[in-house]
């Protein structure tokens, strides 16, 4: 295998890693209403927030107002 196909190689395959680091989630709050996040959500259990990005701004939710986090497939 020749130099440029073996960086040709590990370049796609650092491509498809980081493709495969994102994943968008679809956040249900007892409200009803349905938001999807560009990646997943953190959930901290000692402040009890979910926090997750929407439109490139950081957005925080009372763990206790979600009702169901999917990914989206």
């Amino acid at each position: 295998m020749t130099v440029k196909k073996l960086a040709f190689v590990l370049a796609l395959a650092g491509c498809g890693a980081l493709a495969a680091c994102s994943t968008p989630t679809e956040i249900t709050t007892t409200d009803g209403q349905t938001t999807v996040s560009s990646d997943k959500p953190e959930v901290d259990e000692d402040s009890g927030f979910v926090t997750y990005e929407k439109n490139g701004q950081e957005v925080q939710v009372n763990k206790s107002e979600v009702r169901d986090m999917k990914p989206v497939e």
